[in-house]
């Protein structure tokens, strides 16, 4: 077949203007708000297994420059005290121990999942007694114990501070806290916790937020990627998945291929009110029934602005008196209006209403609590 010139113009042409069409329609369908709603599953969802442990530990930290517990109050401090001299071949049973350089600590940490024997964490040094500051303190060994009982780091090092603490005779300045401070990787993995991911024949997906329609949009999207029906919704807040035969073994590359599928998570109507700040959060599904809301207050405002009266000058018997002045104003909100909202409003509308009432934060906790007492308000209230 031969293509003249023409022809062969007429054909890039058209090629052309495909590529931009399919172009345009992949930006569209990527700005579209599904699309941008999606999250990943690892940003919604752990995986059976793969879990943080907490450690803690209790110690003393010595060095400190007249900051540390006293003893005399503190006796946990120098009953640990005494127990670790005699550890090192020092009695001091019998004698009377006076000393503001050391202080009982508590140590946290938190051990990551599948770390290794040899690996180092941070952790967190905080103060028990009465010390008043751990700058320039080191921490002596500790041992870390889990929830089990059983040791699975030591910890020890310089502590360091980000607060401090000065003080004289009639004034004194701090900053920060300086009786709590971190080592930066100042504990060593001594034990392991035994797990072996890749021999798992089937696992289970945990949803940070259990929901039924997030579970099956997790469940149906992994089995879309798989292309078996592997996975299946146990509940709200889990999604077991059977690894398939052409996966045993790649445990790890599944669950890789797993997080980073698209789901878009379902939301509850919620309303969350903090009375405490006054700060409220309303999901985009929270909807309102026909409702008419009126709100205003009566004030009473009284102020008071005594006068001195004195008699005129050289007049016989006349004393300096204090004259009261009372002033009272009322206010009954008469520019308040009412305010009517049709069924079905969205969050954006019922926000816009409330605002033109010119209701601020603390009063409009109030009518949501009334709207709801109506029955009027279709979500779920919280009070943190």
């Amino acid at each position: 077949m031969t293509l003249t010139r023409r022809t062969f113009r007429r054909l890039v042409a058209s090629l052309r203007a495909a590529t931009v069409m399919t172009v345009l329609a992949a930006v569209l369908m990527a700005g579209t708000p599904a699309a941008l709603a999606a999250s990943r599953v690892k940003d919604i969802a752990d995986f059976e297994g793969v879990r943080d442990n907490l450690l803690v530990g209790y110690g003393l930290v010595v060095g400190l420059k007249g900051t540390g517990d006293s003893l005399k109050s503190s006796v946990f401090t120098k009953e640990s005290l005494i127990g670790m001299l005699a550890r090192l071949g020092v009695n001091t049973r019998n004698t009377s121990l006076d000393t503001d350089n050391v202080a009982a600590v508590m140590i946290t940490a938190v051990l990551p999942p599948f770390a290794r024997q040899g690996s180092r964490i941070d952790i967190t040094v905080s103060a028990l007694g009465d010390a008043k500051s751990l700058l320039g303190g080191t921490l002596l060994v500790t041992p870390l114990l889990g929830a089990d009982g059983e040791v699975y780091a030591v910890a020890q090092g310089q502590v360091a501070i980000g607060g401090f603490e000065a003080q004289g005779a009639g004034a004194s300045v701090s900053k920060g806290v300086p009786t709590s401070g971190r080592i930066s990787s100042g504990a060593i993995v001594e034990r392991e916790l035994g797990f072996e991911l890749a021999s798992l024949d089937q696992f289970k997906i945990a949803l940070r937020n259990p929901d039924f329609t997030t579970a099956q949009r997790i469940a149906a999207a992994i089995n879309r990627s798989l292309g078996v029906g592997a996975a299946r919704a146990l509940d709200p807040g889990t999604v077991n998945l059977v690894v398939p035969a052409n996966r045993q073994g790649d445990v790890v590359g599944l669950m890789t291929q797993i997080e980073q599928l698209r789901v878009t998570p379902d939301q509850v109507a919620r309303v969350v009110i903090d009375e405490r700040s006054g700060v409220i959060v309303m999901g985009e599904n929270v909807r309102i029934s026909t409702v008419a809301i009126a709100q205003g207050n009566l004030t009473i405002r009284i102020t008071e602005t005594p006068q001195v009266s004195q008699p005129q000058p050289f007049t016989e018997g006349g004393a300096t008196v204090v004259v009261p002045r009372t002033q009272v104003e009322i206010d009954e909100d008469d520019d308040r209006k009412l305010a009517v909202l049709s069924e079905g409003v969205s969050l954006q509308e019922l926000v816009n209403a409330l605002n033109a009432l010119g209701i601020g934060p603390r009063d409009m906790i109030t009518i949501l609590q009334a709207i709801k007492a109506a029955g009027a308000l279709q979500a779920e209230i919280e009070v943190i």
